[in-house]
């Protein structure tokens, strides 16, 4: 399953995630490649592999349980993966932990809280609209930095009761460090300790003055008789949430933009009303995965999968949602084309059985107000530069450009 000089090196700048995707599915199902940081472990790409091993009881995401590497003290502080792994929460609970948080913060995380949230989201993309037309004329505008960013950390913040704009700005920052793993990074080993300190501040605030947010609705819950959740789940599960709970939409947003503005034929269709902006949302999730690879996961017992392939307990494992939404054996219609004319749109984009992400109505929610407020407000949209020139994030995890220049008029 190697490639003939050994196990395939990740890039951790994702200079062209689509391309490594490819090779990387060359090699096989699953295939073992090597981390930044030296650490081994096996690549899941075949969207139908990937479904089983997702919803096999023998994947754990507990470090602390199952990666002997983890246990051992192999793996330190100043991996740049280390917040991942290290966090306490829902992402890396396992069996009974993960159905007691799971069912915790689904509690919270309601469908009537999400939906309640459609005219904050409306308000917030408006004034952003607003406060693009202020931009000097003949000068372009970062559609990423001024659009695409602001309003879901603002409505992740305003969900959480997060008022401090200083605040938010830093956790930001810190978020941004866990996804970003090129070498102009930010230093995930500092920002990751740094966030839970911003969050028990805010625990504490909320203690004090509750409000109609998660945030509360999560204290109330950990200060409950029967204690639930521990308090350093609770500053996790504030971490998880205000970090995942905005970099996706920030790149499905990015993403999304940039196929309409490079694909005018197709924004055609939908500014005539033949397809609808749900279907540009999941072609642009199918394309290009928010989040293309999502550490990690570990063997609890050997997996023995197609083509003699075993997983061995204790091995790690990145779950390749990128690649896994261009397998041609489930797209055999150029899956590397986008397309939202497609039938089938099957991607696993925000993950898949029982991790599978709680904030999905929340993203595609955002989305559809999001997009066509901007397409409608500027019908003469474009780029200010060539499609080759806009450089992606550095980062193997999250999939979408540092920056996204357009013209807000013709």
């Amino acid at each position: 399953m190697d490639s003939p000089t050994g196990p395939y090196v990740i890039d951790p700048t994702g200079r062209d995630i689509p391309a490594e995707a490819e090779r990387i599915r060359a090699l096989g199902p699953a295939a073992r490649v090597v981390l930044p940081g030296g650490v081994p472990a096996w690549a899941v790409s075949e969207q139908e592999v990937l479904r089983r091993l997702l919803t096999d009881p023998r994947v754990s995401k507990d470090a602390y349980l199952h990666w002997p590497a983890w246990i051992k003290g192999e793996i330190t502080p100043d991996w740049p993966l280390f917040a991942w792994v290290a966090v306490r929460n829902m992402l890396t609970a396992y069996g009974p932990d993960h159905r007691r948080l799971r069912g915790l913060i689904s509690s919270a995380f309601t469908v009537r809280r999400t939906a309640a949230l459609r005219p904050r989201i409306e308000a917030i993309a408006e004034s952003l609209l607003d406060e693009l037309a202020s931009a000097p004329q003949g000068t372009p505008v970062d559609l990423r930095e001024r659009f695409a960013y602001p309003l879901p950390i603002r409505v992740i913040c305003d969900l959480f009761g997060v008022a401090d704009e200083s605040a938010a700005q830093e956790i930001r920052r810190c978020v941004d460090a866990f996804f970003h793993t090129g070498k102009e990074a930010v230093d995930a080993a500092t920002a990751y300790p740094r966030l839970q300190e911003i969050l028990r501040g805010l625990v504490a605030e909320k203690r004090e003055r509750p409000g109609d947010d998660l945030s509360t609705a999560l204290i109330a819950a950990r200060d409950k008789d029967a204690a639930p959740l521990s308090e350093d789940e609770l500053v996790d599960t504030l971490v998880l949430f205000l970090s995942a709970g905005h970099e996706t939409t920030v790149n499905l947003l990015d993403n999304a933009i940039f196929a309409m503005l490079t694909h005018p034929d197709q924004l055609g269709l939908v500014r005539a009303g033949q397809v609808t902006w749900d279907e540009v949302v999941e072609e642009s999730l199918r394309s290009h995965a928010p989040v293309a690879n999502l550490p990690l996961r570990f063997a609890v017992e050997d997996i023995d999968l197609a083509d003699g392939v075993t997983l061995r307990a204790g091995d790690a494992i990145l779950a390749c949602y990128g690649a896994a939404g261009r397998d041609p054996l489930v797209h055999d219609r150029d899956p590397g084309r986008f397309d939202i004319t497609r039938v089938s749109k099957e991607h696993l984009a925000f993950g898949y059985g029982v991790h599978r992400c709680l904030g999905a109505p929340l993203a595609r929610l955002e989305a559809t107000i999001a997009l066509p407020a901007l397409f409608d407000r500027y019908p003469g949209l474009r780029l200010a530069a060539e499609p080759g020139e806009l450089l992606p994030v550095e980062s193997f995890i999250s999939d979408g450009h540092r920056a996204l220049p357009a013209w807000l008029t013709p």
